[in-house]
């Protein structure tokens, strides 16, 4: 078997994969989860969200005092910059080529539940929380399962099984590979450009990929071997000014389109629930890649956003929920509607397998899309904006990521093994960013990275959502004590 047909098998193996995992009882499970959690929560994410907007800006969320680690706003930032990555740019952009214009809309559906998801990670998170024996506070699904489930014997199954998928997951998922693949891809694209006078669609110089990926290695490196302290100090600076950054960019194309948004979004909405056929995506799919890419977006069921708010200096649980669940309204919501729109206003969608059929030579997906929405408006330049956007979005992400993995190797072996799975992420990293050139000319092997991201997010969400589900009546009623209703 040549290396072509080498990667045509590991992509059709990752595609089957991807699909089964992703299938209707985990998309049922997810969505489950959020609708229990917004009914017990009596709809928390609506009747206190103004309430968590405020908290993100007061000054106790800035306060280091209490046992955590971190402030809650760094907490919170670094959740955030866990988050908001390229699934931003890529995963959204992916999800269209995929599953159609319409697919967004079942991230949306996601979201509004995830909230309340995401509220019961972050509140659970700092209830159930440890002590490590390095000092450190240790939180995470692991913790409130092995803690709060009265079936002893399953929650030490389902916090083992947690850790253990969490650590493949941060190695080999979401947040490095995936990560890496699409900041190299974009850079290495847009130097191209500017130093070769290349076109879009040619790939650039394979050691263009090497030099890149051993630059991220060591910036990542430099703040991930302080812990978290100094992931926390780095991502309340940096993840505010990139979020803006990237709005402020989509928003010039957005406007430039403005005309063109009621359109768009009848678009948008046919196509999500069948009534704009499309040559290579139906409804499933729309929400098969909807719900998966939404999940690996906000991360609303991952249980990561627990791990984040576990090191939390604040230690009022449904203080730390609320602030958690204000990440799944940044992400996709707001910086995950921007991608969105971009690319469905520019027109850029009907470049994809989704519209042209997925045998087209020309199909663009990942990043690329997103690069050649920005393009079309701000021409020479837009390209470069997605490149630095991903650059920066991919390197908080990795921060991020790297932690949510020590913690969860931390569970297992102790603090002992943190140190070698920090050179080892290291190590994995580079290997994502080097994949492109390997995998060689076609595009569409890059879906390898995002799929084994989406079984990634598979394998760390099953054991989180059945412990949300035992505890969520601990969740109900020490929220509904809290604020009175």
């Amino acid at each position: 078997m040549g290396e072509q047909g080498f990667f045509d098998s590991f992509l059709g193996l990752t595609n089957y994969l991807n699909n089964v995992m992703w299938g209707i009882p985990m998309i049922a499970l997810l969505l489950g989860t959020g609708v229990i959690l917004t009914f017990v929560t009596r709809g928390l994410q609506f009747t206190h969200f103004v309430h968590s907007l405020k908290l993100i800006f007061s000054s106790e969320s800035r306060s280091e005092k209490g046992k955590g680690d971190i402030s809650p706003f760094a907490a919170l930032m670094t959740a955030l910059a866990a988050t908001v990555g390229n699934g931003n740019i890529a995963g959204v952009a992916t999800a269209i080529a995929i599953g159609g214009p319409g697919a967004p809309v079942y991230m949306w559906i996601a979201a509004i539940f995830g909230m309340a998801t995401k509220y019961a990670e972050g509140f659970l998170g700092v209830h159930f929380r440890e002590v490590a024996p390095n000092g450190t506070m240790a939180g995470g699904p692991m913790y409130y399962v092995k803690n709060g489930l009265k079936n002893k014997k399953l929650g030490r199954i389902l916090g083992a099984a947690f850790a253990v998928c969490g650590t493949i997951a941060c190695l080999i998922g979401t947040g490095n590979m995936a990560q890496s693949n699409s900041m190299t891809a974009s850079m290495a694209g847009t130097l191209n450009q500017w130093i070769n006078n290349a076109s879009a669609s040619q790939q650039a110089p394979a050691y263009y990929y090497y030099l890149i990926g051993l630059l991220i290695a060591v910036l990542v490196g430099m703040v991930i071997i302080g812990g978290i302290k100094k992931i926390g100090h780095v991502s309340e600076k940096l993840v505010p000014a990139m979020i803006f950054f990237y709005m402020f960019f989509a928003l010039w194309v957005i406007i430039a389109n403005f005309s063109h948004i009621p359109a768009a979004f009848v678009l948008i909405f046919e196509s999500a629930f069948g009534l704009r056929p499309l040559v290579g995506a139906s409804v499933g799919i729309a929400i098969q890649n909807g719900v998966s890419r939404g999940l690996l977006s906000n991360e609303a069921g991952l249980g990561s956003a627990a791990i984040a708010q576990g090191a939390s200096s604040s230690e009022e649980p449904t203080n730390n929920g609320l602030i958690a669940m204000t990440g799944v309204f940044i992400d996709s919501i707001l910086v995950n509607t921007m991608t969105t729109l971009t690319i469905v206003l520019t027109g850029v969608y009907t470049t994809t397998q989704a519209w042209q059929g997925a045998d087209n030579a020309n199909n663009l997906t990942s990043i690329l899309l997103t690069q050649k929405a920005f393009e079309s408006v701000i021409p020479g330049v837009g390209g470069a904006i997605i490149a630095i956007a991903s650059f920066i979005f991919g390197y908080t992400t990795l921060i991020g990521w790297s932690y949510y993995g020590e913690k969860c190797i931390e569970y297992l072996g102790g603090d002992k093994v943190i140190m070698p799975f920090r050179y080892t992420f290291i190590v994995f990293l580079f290997v994502g960013a080097i994949l492109t050139p390997i995998a060689g000319q076609s595009f569409n092997y890059l879906n390898i990275v995002w799929n084994l991201g989406n079984i990634g997010n598979a394998l760390m969400a099953g054991p989180n959502l059945v412990g949300l589900l035992f505890l969520a009546g601990l969740v109900a009623k020490i929220t509904r004590d809290k604020f009175g209703s």
